[in-house]
This record gives C-alpha cells, structure tokens and sequence, in this order.
C-alpha cells in the first residue's frame, strides 16, 4: 500500500482520546507538585510526551509483519535489559526495576509489556491452528516464563501479573478450547485463593516480599494512617472531599498541602477526584472505555489474526491497569505500584504506552473496517 494512502488511514480519533488522557494528566500533575513551586515535573513530562509521539510515530511506520518477523530479537532484547536491571539496576525502596541508559532513568518491565504484547501474538499466531495440543501450549507458557520470573524478582509481582494477563487474554481469543480456558481460569483462581490464605495465615512466607505481605494485610486488617495505608487513606479522603463537581484545578487542599505523598505518580486519579469531584472522574473513566472500545473495534476489523492478537493484548493491558489503579487509589485492592495509563507521571510508563498505541495504529493503518 503507498504511504500517503496509509497515512490518510491513521486513527485520529485514538491519538485524540489518548492526547486527552496525556492532557489531563499534565494539568493533574502541575497541580499536584504545585504546592512546590517546582515546575520540573511538568516540564519532563511535556518533554516525555513529544518523545514518545516520536517513538510512537516509529513503530507505527513499519509493517506489524516485519516487526513480527524480529519476535526473537525483541525477546532477545527483553531479556537481556531484564538480566542487566537485576545486575546492574537502581534499588530504590527495596526494589531494583530501573537502569540509567545515557543518562536517562528507565523502567525495562514497562517496555517488556509492549515487547510481550508484540512476541505473545507472534508465538500465539504461529502454533494456532495447532493449540488446543499440549505441546504448543507448553511452548507459548516457556515463552513468557523467563521475563514473568525476571520482573516478579525485581521484585515486581503486579507488572508480573500483568503479563500474565496479556498472554491470558490473548489466547481467549486464540483457538484455543474454551473448556481448556475455563478449566485454567478455575485451577487458577483455586490456587490463587489458597495461595492467599496461605500468604496471610503466615508471617514467614516466603512466596513474596514482606512489604508485599504488608500492602496485602493492611487491605484486610484496615492498616493504619501512620503505616502501611497512609497514602491510600489519604487518597480515598481526597476523593470523599472532592464530591460531585470537585473543588476546582489546582484547589485540592489534601493534594495542595501535601497530605498525599508523591500524589503525581500512582496516586493522580485522588488528586483529580478532589478537585474535579466525582463528575470529573466519570468523565475520565469514559474517555478511557472510548479509547478501549474502538481498539475493540479496529481489532473487529483486523486484517488477520496476528493483528487481532496484538490489538486485544494492548487493550487488555490498558484495561487492566486502569482498574488495577482505580482499585488501589479507593482502597478496593493493595497498594500494587501500577500507574494508570497517560495520566500518570513517568516517562517509562508514557512511551511505552505510546509505543503500544504505535503498533495499535500500524494495525488500524492496514485495516479495511473503519467506524467514522
């Protein structure tokens, strides 16, 4: 297809819905260190954000085909940044998941979500019409083994679980057996549930870390304001005073003074539910179900299934995130360290969401089906 054609078919309204989400999470983000007179982290995350539209604009240019006839290096490549995060990385609060690379501080087990979405629908694309044997359901489980090992040791047991989730929602679209996938689905959340009553029945577990067991029992003892729940307490206070229609931009007294340690990063969505009230944050959560549900539909429209693969598994993680973030910040789930997709602070998270969004495009770009 001639590039002109190809550029005329890029989805607008995707780079729209997502510079909303990007847009909201700056003026978030400026509100939430306004109480510093500090502007650096508004600034780094404009700066992030032009960078990843170029990284975005990279990988949407060449063909999904030809990225997904460089799987192995990309695994490769996934595992080796991994590897060196391990040995050479930053250990801040206890955990080692960033490296500097030319000066810049990154996140590897960000982009190893983008590179799994990418090396999952190559595999699974490859042995489907074959998969409901065991042996190649073996292979595509070997093949996201090494980097679910890799993060969960940094240790990182959401993001873990979050490639899990991909793969996961990927072969459900797969031709794999659905009574195969029910049956997993049951066998898991068995093992899941005795898992945790193990981990919580006994302080000397060694399943996970101990500030991993603490986030954990202080969602089902209640915790305390001083400990372990400090910033989710006072995340779900910001919200409560926030309302229906919030105190207005930048008007936030718990986020304003400071009652909501580094409020910009995990915690964004109790700064803006203080200051854009419940209204405001119904708003948010729509922007993200339209982004969600026309990535639904270019994969309806996808010209083969290894397009389909890469699509749900991007919009499968977005999803998760976002409710996984949502979950923490109302005290529905344990403090898990996963921010939500554009709006919060960082730049490792921003390009590679971007970066995913970018193979998401090159699909659409290919695509017949179009909504609009």
């Amino acid at each position: 297809m001639h590039i002109k054609e190809l550029i005329k078919k890029i989805d607008i309204w995707l780079i729209l819905l997502m510079s909303i989400l990007t847009g909201i999470g700056i003026l978030a983000i400026n509100s939430a260190t306004a109480y510093t007179g500090d502007t650096t982290y508004v600034k780094k995350q404009l700066i992030f954000f032009v960078i990843g539209l170029v990284l975005m604009i990279i990988v949407m240019s060449i063909d999904y085909h030809v990225l997904s006839n460089w799987y192995l290096i990309v695994y490769i490549g996934i595992i080796l940044i991994l590897i060196a995060v391990k040995l050479f990385g930053e250990n801040i609060n206890g955990a080692t998941r960033w490296i500097t690379i030319l000066g810049v501080q990154i996140q590897p087990s960000e982009f190893a979500k983008i590179g799994m979405i990418l090396c999952g629908a190559t595999i699974i694309n490859k042995y489907n019409n074959r998969i409901n044997k065991l042996w190649p359901v073996l292979i595509i489980g070997a093949f996201e083994f090494v980097p679910f090992i890799l993060v969960n040791r940094q240790p990182n047991l959401s993001t873990s679980i979050i490639l899990i989730v991909i793969l996961m929602i990927q072969l459900f679209i797969s031709k794999l057996n659905l009574k195969y996938i029910m049956t997993a689905a049951g066998v898991s959340g068995l093992l899941g549930i005795v898992v945790f009553v193990y981990i919580v029945n006994n302080p000397d577990q060694k399943l996970i870390q101990d500030y991993q067991r603490k986030r954990i029992m202080s969602l089902v003892n209640g915790g305390d304001s001083s400990g372990d729940k400090y910033q989710t307490q006072r995340a779900v206070q910001a919200i409560g005073s926030g309302g229906l229609k919030g105190k207005g931009l930048n008007q936030g007294s718990i986020s304003q003074l400071n009652y909501l340690p580094e409020s910009h990063n995990d915690f964004i969505m109790a700064v803006l539910g203080e200051e854009f009230g419940f209204v405001g944050i119904l708003g948010i959560i729509c922007i993200l179900l339209l982004f969600i549900f026309r990535g639904v539909w270019i994969a309806r429209g996808a010209p083969d299934e290894l397009a389909r693969f890469i699509v749900i598994g991007y919009f499968g993680m977005i999803a998760m995130q976002s409710f996984v973030n949502m979950g923490v910040v109302t005290d529905f789930l344990p403090n898990t360290g996963i921010p939500i997709p554009f709006i919060s602070y960082g730049g490792s998270s921003l390009w590679a969401n971007m970066m995913g969004l970018g193979l998401v495009l090159n699909v659409s770009m290919r695509s017949e089906k179009k909504m609009f």
